[in-house]
């Protein structure tokens, strides 16, 4: 097992913010900057603008209890987390009776913990759940080999991020086009732990595939619960805004993540100054987008294009909008948005969205979850295929 969380918290005060690697000396850090994989390269012809989206939309799997997250197997098959424990497959169309991992976790209804991320790099998938810690609830980042339709072998990578009661523990994992692991922490309902640089709470934190060279990317987020990566290897995140906490509602935002940056929770809540003092904090990195006073609840997100000559365009699943929202971006500028729309709704809460290996987009409900009004078949995984 990894070490605990007071090694690596020590370890996260070193030059950059790195944990787990000796201390280097200090160098003159550069401004914040939009991440960009090493290995990224400009589409190698102009892509035409974004054109109307329409979906034909069927549910392949059902009866799910509360699915968080989703990835693809090399072979085409679906891969998919449930809260209560279970990692599921779906295999030529059909989802396998037998889950392929169960794992004591920490779920309760209405509550945000659980088995959450999922990222699948053969021969590995990698988890991120809540467990009982000896403080309380605590988040880790395990892989396991993949073995057929099962998984095993547990290997914990990043242990001890501390987490909350019931809320806020992030939770999404990607692989990168660095090929590098990105984990979302949540603050766990604890706002200072997102303005220290000091604490794994309310980040984004990158690591090596093995669990080695663990640093924090980018700081200063609620609940971020949503990744996804652009043609160009830049990375966007989506965050959940208050809801009660620090006086305020709403403002629930997207972010073109800076590399190193201060992304403003708990002194800003999108556009809007909260009352947390700011005294030390760095100047934030602004949201491309936020809700206002509307409340979204974004989660899982994806870059979608349904043909090759069409620019992609990001969408957002979520939660208490209950909708698929389409959002725009500006060619000659990542950080802006164009226009926004839906693009689905009448589905209930959606958790996550990823596009397929088939040109299909595939979306889970989150009906079950203890905060929605369940459908006939509730859970769902749903393919969504442009008509």
């Amino acid at each position: 097992m990894k070490a605990t969380a007071l090694a690596l918290l020590a370890a996260l005060a070193l030059p950059g913010c790195s944990f787990g690697q000796p201390a280097a000396k200090a160098t003159p850090k550069p401004s914040p900057r939009a991440a960009v994989s090493p290995t990224a390269r400009p589409s190698p012809t102009p892509l035409r603008a974004p054109g109307p989206l329409h979906f034909n939309v069927k549910a392949i799997a059902q009866g799910l209890e509360a699915p968080w997250a989703l990835d693809f197997g090399q072979d085409g098959s679906i891969w998919l987390t449930e809260r209560p424990g279970r990692v599921r497959v779906i295999r030529n169309g059909q989802l396998l009776p037998d889950p392929a991992l169960t794992l004591s976790v920490v779920s309760q209804p209405g509550c945000e913990g659980g088995l959450l991320g999922l990222a699948i790099r053969a021969p590995y998938a990698y988890v991120d759940y809540t467990y009982a810690g000896p403080g309380g609830n605590t988040d880790r980042v395990s892989r396991f080999h993949i073995d057929g339709d099962h998984l095993s072998g547990e290997q914990v990578l990043l242990d001890s991020i501390p987490g909350g009661s019931c809320y806020h523990f992030g939770g999404r994992l990607k692989i990168g086009p660095d090929g590098m692991l990105y984990v979302t922490t949540g603050e766990g309902f604890v706002a200072s732990r997102a303005a220290d640089r000091n604490n794994l709470s309310g980040k984004i934190l990158r690591l090596n595939l093995d669990g080695s060279g663990e640093s924090m990317f980018a700081w200063g987020f609620r609940n971020p619960q949503g990744l996804a990566f652009d043609l160009q290897g830049r990375l966007y995140a989506s965050n959940n805004g208050p809801s009660g906490d620090l006086g305020l509602c709403c403002h629930d935002s997207l972010y073109l993540v800076a590399e190193g940056g201060f992304h403003g929770w708990p002194a800003w809540a999108a556009n809007v100054r909260t009352s947390y003092p700011d005294s030390g904090l760095p100047a934030r990195t602004p949201p491309i987008a936020e809700s206002g006073n509307d409340t979204w609840a974004p989660s899982g997100m994806t870059f979608y294009q349904p043909n090759l000559e069409e620019r992609p365009t990001l969408l957002v699943a979520t939660l208490r909008g209950q909708a698929l929202r389409r959002f725009i971006l500006d060619p000659s500028n990542p950080g802006g948005v164009v226009s926004q729309e839906v693009v689905l709704s009448g589905e209930g809460r959606l958790r996550d969205a990823v596009s397929g290996p088939d040109g299909c987009l595939y979306a889970l409900t989150s009906n079950r979850d203890g905060r929605g009004s369940p459908h006939a078949g509730d859970d769902r995984v749903l393919q969504l295929c442009p008509q």
